[in-house]
């Protein structure tokens, strides 16, 4: 098999030796969990090889861990993809398929508009802080302040 490699810029997952691939992370819902077609192009097998190695029953919706098996993350509904976090990827890679040397790759993904905003917002955070530190020093009781003050009371 001849190296490949996709443009991914998320969790991925890479074996050396004979074999290479990327698997990119399903971000729509999840924290950079891998998908059944990232998993199929990362370990190079066919999807319904993914589907067998994956611990799956039709009667129990999240069967315990089996070493032996590719286990999925949690679902809450049957109808819910299956998705796998990178490093379980890498360990039944390593265990089960016998591929040596695999590591787990974490790179940052792009930033979206989300981040942005979450940026500028900490910014402003930030700002409040320190113009709020550069205040004199308030007066800790109640009664000094109500002594300041030169209006009667409501």
């Amino acid at each position: 098999m001849f190296p490949r490699s996709l443009d991914v810029s998320v969790p991925s997952i890479t074996e050396s030796g004979e074999l290479r691939g990327d698997a990119t992370a399903a971000l729509s819902q999840s924290d950079a969990l891998v998908g059944i077609d990232d998993v199929q192009k990362s370990l190079n097998r066919s999807r319904a090889s993914v589907y067998r190695y994956t611990n799956t029953d039709p009667r129990n919706l999240n069967p315990p861990f089996n070493p032996r098996k590719l286990n999925p993350e949690y679902r809450s509904d049957q109808k819910d993809p299956l998705l796998f976090h990178p490093n379980e990827v890498a360990r039944f890679a390593k265990d089960v398929l016998r591929i040596k040397e695999v590591t787990v790759e974490v790179l940052n993904s792009p930033s979206t508009a989300t981040q942005q905003v979450l940026g500028a917002i900490l910014e402003e955070l930030r700002l409040i802080r320190t113009r709020l530190d550069g205040l004199p020093e308030a007066p800790s009781d109640l009664a000094s302040r109500r002594d300041r003050q030169d209006r009667p009371a409501a």
